[in-house]
């Protein structure tokens, strides 16, 4: 069988993760908004979400015998998840709850592509095109059309908005220490440690908060269910799938189509109207990602024709 057709299904596969990560990772925020809006605080939803997750795993991994006793795995997966889930999640959550704008807490967190991107390129050893940082700046430049609208109204203080900002560079880091490490944990392993640690994190941040208590209000369980099942298992899933599988850079520029997608989703769900801006804004966004994985694609294929061929004699 000749190899682009031995390709084709993981190429398709690759782009149907890509797909779903956009979405998947677009639902918490919409289950951050039925949270709050059914009186959760961000130390709540986080911790009971997370508490959720972290039973739910590790019952599955002792159905399938999954061993979760390496000491070395705890570690490198601790120092990830607390990176990647309990600081970026608890700082963007608070940075909203401090009062800053949930489109320029968007903003903020869109940033992380771009950092990846420079880190990668002198750390991960990944190549950076022209093309790619035309891309990236297109993606940024629909963020921005998109959430225009939201910028410069917040009545924060000006600190809060270093919440979400210290958030966006724990993910960064997180993201490009997966990368680094290459850890050779299955997905089910380091997903499982990974939310272990990040429930007890917040878990103790809670009882410090004096927010360790039980909601009884239904919309409340319904928002962390959604948070379970769509945001976490489906979105972070991805996101560390996608990271292994076609690197950081691609994973992390397709959370510049976060804060459109999640426009969509609020309007589906709460009827709040999407302008002419916000369809501009998700179009350039749209072109900018295009241009940065077709990009990515054909470098890749470069480097794949340029690796030198052994031969005998």
């Amino acid at each position: 069988m000749p190899a682009p057709a031995r390709d084709a299904p993981r190429r398709t596969a690759g782009h149907l993760a890509s797909v779903a990560l956009v979405v998947m990772w677009s639902s918490g925020f919409v289950g951050a908004e039925l949270g709050i809006r059914a009186g959760g605080t961000p130390v709540q939803l986080l911790g009971w979400r997370f508490s959720i997750l972290a039973v739910m795993l590790v019952t599955v991994c002792l159905v399938l015998r999954v061993d979760l006793t390496d000491r070395r795995a705890w570690g490198r997966q601790a120092v990830i998840g607390l990176l990647s889930q309990a600081g970026f999640l608890f700082l963007i959550f608070e940075g909203v709850n401090q009062g800053v704008d949930g489109g320029t807490a968007a903003l903020i967190a869109s940033l992380q592509p771009l950092l990846v991107a420079t880190v990668a390129g002198k750390i991960l050893g990944e190549r950076i095109t022209p093309v790619m940082w035309v891309g990236m700046v297109l993606g940024l430049a629909g963020v921005a059309v998109v959430v225009s609208g939201d910028l410069g109204g917040g009545s924060a203080q000006w600190w809060a908005y270093l919440l979400p900002a210290a958030g966006m560079l724990s993910l960064t880091t997180g993201t490009v220490l997966t990368q680094k490490l290459r850890p050779t944990e299955s997905l089910l392993q380091s997903i499982t440690m990974q939310m272990v640690v990040t429930a007890l994190a917040l878990v103790a941040v809670s009882v410090v908060a004096g927010q360790a208590t039980l909601p009884v209000e239904l919309d409340f369980w319904l928002a962390v269910l959604w948070l379970v099942f769509l945001s976490t298992l489906g979105g972070y899933a991805l996101f560390v799938y996608v990271t292994r599988t076609r690197g950081a850079t691609v994973a992390s520029v397709l959370l510049y189509l976060t804060p459109p997608t999640t426009m969509l989703w609020v309007w589906l769900m709460f009827g709040v109207p999407i302008t002419v801006i916000a369809v501009v804004g998700m179009a350039i966004s749209a072109i900018g990602v295009t241009m940065v994985l077709r990009s990515r694609s054909a470098a890749a294929a470069q480097g794949a024709r340029n690796q030198p061929i052994d031969s005998e004699g």
